[in-house]
């Protein structure tokens, strides 16, 4: 049977369970932490960039390393530092001499010509250096001199950052955080994990993963994501939440004013819709849900509202919000089908 003759379901049936394979493979070295697995799997299959926020020996660097040997796909890791350059990361031209003395420049890829580029510590390095990351995430290209070169398909921006360690340290411009699809937070592990990864440690043991998907493979997957079906009243409720998170809006609830300075854009309402699709299909259904949108509105909301001295002072953070707007946003009513009236006898 060609894939132009299997249904809908049975494409959806195979990624979900392709999804399963690869969260068994990553589950070989990373104890826990299903619900960033679950949210870094949604950016990969929706084209988002991902930012993972942790303390230090969490395992963020060894999560994204065995995510991209899960996913078969080029792999490069930049350490962010005061001292890195732009062209540390783009690449950059040099000038090289042929056998007959002519003299010509050789453009010379940075590590970000990758499938999966890991930002280290994003926060360690200038925002001259951050913004070399904003052509690349956006349009998935970088330009050197008069040249744009194409970057690689598929392409993932995944960044870490020290949510504690704030001395010497350069914060994401509002502009570049909201190219990130996720803001991911790392936490500590349960009890029982804990306990779990002590004694694998302990018994100094490696385990072997196995590929699972291609680069063409994951390109084919993203085509199908965007194809889950997205109703109109998923569409509404999605931009009632947006804007919602906007002072200045006649629908915003009064705390929203109280507590909230900068708010969420239109690309926070794309990165709702996207992510409620890979939901979906990771689950093999054919349309989003309103449980998808609240599934994914944290980690997609929490890096795009910003709170006040207000809000701080009551204990408020972004996510309390967030939760406090999805609990008062009403639901989309969607009409139930009525028989038509039918003709007299």
């Amino acid at each position: 049977m060609s894939s132009k003759q299997r249904s809908l379901g049975e494409v959806l049936k195979e990624f979900s369970h392709h999804r399963k394979v690869m969260q068994k493979e990553l589950q070989k070295v990373i104890v826990g932490q299903d619900k960033v697995i679950e949210q870094l799997f949604a950016a990969i299959f929706t084209r988002g960039h991902c930012l993972l926020e942790g303390v230090p020996g969490l395992a963020k660097t060894l999560m994204v390393s065995t995510l991209a040997r899960i996913l078969d796909v080029g792999f490069k890791r930049i350490q962010f530092t005061p001292d890195l350059m732009p062209s540390d990361i783009t690449g950059t031209n040099v000038l090289e001499e042929d056998d007959r003395g002519k003299r010509t420049f050789r453009f010379m890829e940075g590590p970000i010509f990758t499938n999966i580029l890991l930002a280290d510590e994003i926060n360690r390095t200038p925002p001259k250096t951050q913004a070399a990351l904003l052509q690349a995430m956006q349009e998935r290209e970088v330009s050197i001199g008069r040249t744009t070169y194409d970057l690689p398909d598929p392409f993932f921006t995944i960044a870490t950052q020290n949510p504690i360690e704030q001395e010497g340290t350069y914060p994401l411009p509002e502009a570049q955080l909201d190219r990130f699809m996720f803001n991911i937070v790392v936490g500590y592990p349960t009890a029982d994990e804990e306990e779990r990864i002590l004694s694998v440690a302990s018994r100094n043991e490696k385990s072997d993963v196995h590929s699972v998907l291609s680069a063409r493979a994951i390109v084919n997957l993203q085509r199908l994501v965007s194809s889950v079906a997205v109703s109109e009243y998923i569409v509404k409720y999605v931009a009632r939440i947006v804007r919602a998170t906007r002072p200045k809006d006649p629908t915003a609830p009064e705390f929203v004013r109280e507590l909230i300075d900068w708010v969420a854009g239109p690309r926070a309402g794309l990165f709702l819709i996207n992510g409620g699709k890979a939901m979906a299909a990771m689950d093999a259904r054919f349309s989003v849900a309103v449980d998808d949108i609240k599934r994914i509105a944290i980690p997609v909301l929490r890096h795009r509202i910003s709170t006040n001295f207000q809000a701080q002072a009551e204990g408020m953070s972004a996510e309390d919000i967030i939760n406090r707007l999805l609990e008062e946003i009403p639901e989309p009513e969607i009409p139930k089908f009525s028989e038509p009236p039918r003709p007299p006898a």
